[in-house]
């Protein structure tokens, strides 16, 4: 089974996550370090935990959740994988960061896409990516039945959902999102997003002012 190790990084207060497993190799999803200290505490607890990472996965592009993709490649030589559909995202990211006043090392280097449904592995633990648009066009969730959680993005929040005038958002194609790939889950099921307190499957579909179940 996989553990899950959260950060908050960046003026934007974006969760990073770390799942590691018992054997010690862990995943990298959405590194949103910025500072030279975040980076060096994501560093730094990775190798006082003895894990070793194996792959280095994005939920979806948007700035703050691609800043530290290239110190993860430069420290571990991880391939980015992501959704072939956010690869126009990270190739703006730059130009998004200059925007807000925030210029970083893009990531550069090779890219594996991620289809959805797929399974990934992490040693012997398995993640499925769920497909999960309506915040930008290739958002993906990654689904840890054995843990009992997924890791949402910016899809599903805390009594919130992610916003969807961004170019290449759509309200109806989130909801639909969070409906069929979320709200199936079963309730138990923890839900660690890309920004804000962990919330589970059953309580966002009794309390969630923006998604109404039909």
């Amino acid at each position: 089974m996989l553990s899950v190790k959260a950060f908050t990084f960046s003026p934007v207060q974006e969760n990073t996550y770390v799942l590691y497993n018992e054997e010690g190799e862990c995943c990298i999803i959405d590194p949103g370090c910025y500072f030279p200290e975040e980076k060096e505490e994501l560093k730094t607890t990775i190798e006082k935990a003895g894990w070793r990472p194996v792959l280095l996965l994005n939920t979806h592009c948007h700035l703050d959740h691609v800043f530290g993709n290239q110190f993860v490649r430069d420290i571990w030589g991880l391939v980015l994988h992501i959704h072939e559909k956010e690869k126009p995202l990270l190739d703006f990211a730059p130009q998004s960061g200059l925007m807000w006043q925030m210029p970083f090392d893009n990531y550069d280097g090779p890219l594996a896409w991620l289809q959805e449904g797929k399974t990934i592995k992490v040693g012997d633990e398995e993640l499925e990516a769920r497909f999960t648009p309506g915040h930008s066009p290739g958002s993906l969730s990654f689904y840890h039945e054995a843990g009992g959680f997924v890791i949402s993005g910016d899809t599903l929040f805390n009594g919130s959902i992610g916003q969807t005038d961004l170019p290449g958002g759509d309200f109806d194609t989130l909801i639909n999102s969070i409906q069929t790939q979320l709200f199936t889950l079963p309730d138990e099921t923890k839900v660690y997003s890309g920004h804000g307190p962990v919330t589970t499957i059953g309580f966002e579909k009794m309390n969630n002012p923006f998604v109404k179940l039909y």
